[in-house]
């Protein structure tokens, strides 16, 4: 008489109601998080095209995590991020511009050292060091900062993000999107090369890991500022996850 064994079918069916469970769970765990009562309907209304969960989960986002914002101005995402680690896990405003709002929990770390505006459009800055105070972070996230800053800066922004950062830990980068070696001019001084993100993150150590098209907007053609009329804060954006070895 020939035995059939069914074993194999029920773990798979187990696992992959497990996988579907934890999902489902870390998406509502991250939804409380964006629904949290300190964001204004003005920042929920950005929700559409920022697309706070998608992002947060693509760079890896756990609730007991150390997690590093880099220059995090009005507090857009600081708000969500201390929503989402006010439990379990630690959240730091490295940089902070003294413009988030007293409703985000947060420790403030780091330092800029002679922060000197650039000759030009906009506000370009050089810095001649700088240090985040932390070396186990898991993750050291950015949006929409790093075209702020001279190469020469960049370079100091992403030692820094390194050294800040434990062996395995993400280094993510949203911002906004510039022609491949377009050179700098002041209809787009807000952009940056992706490329040129990429290649200065490895030179300081980082591995490239992925890269997402979350923010991608093909009716942006990358000729205007980001803050031109016809756009309506819609600009391309490129989406950078690096990990340190």
């Amino acid at each position: 008489m020939k035995l059939k064994l069914f074993l194999p079918s029920v773990c798979l069916a187990s696992s992959l109601a497990f996988s579907a469970y934890a999902e489902e769970s870390s998406e509502a765990w991250l939804q409380q998080a964006v629904n949290t009562s300190s964001r204004t309907d003005v920042e929920k209304m950005r929700d559409i095209n920022r697309k706070p969960i998608e992002t947060l989960r693509f760079f890896g986002l756990q609730p007991n995590m150390k997690v590093v914002e880099l220059m995090p101005g009005k507090g857009w995402y600081s708000k969500i991020l201390s929503a989402a680690l006010m439990e379990k896990g630690q959240f730091y405003a490295a940089f902070n511009t003294n413009r988030i709002p007293e409703s985000v929990k947060y420790t403030a770390t780091g330092a800029l050292t002679e922060f000197q505006k650039q000759a030009g459009a906009g506000y370009i800055f050089n810095i001649t060091s700088a240090n985040i105070g932390v070396t186990d972070a898991d993750r050291v996230l950015t949006f929409r900062n790093i075209h702020n800053f001279t190469a020469s800066a960049r370079a100091k922004l992403n030692t820094a993000a390194f050294n800040a950062l434990k062996s395995g830990g993400v280094y993510g980068i949203v911002d906004h999107s510039k022609r491949h070696m377009e050179g700098f001019t002041a209809a787009t001084w807000r952009r940056i090369d992706p490329v040129l993100i990429i290649k200065e993150a490895v030179q300081a150590g980082f591995i490239f890991e992925d890269f997402s098209t979350l923010h991608a907007r093909a009716e942006d053609t990358l000729q205007f500022d980001t803050k031109h009329k016809s756009l309506v804060n819609e600009s391309d954006r490129f989406t950078l996850k690096f990990r340190k070895p």
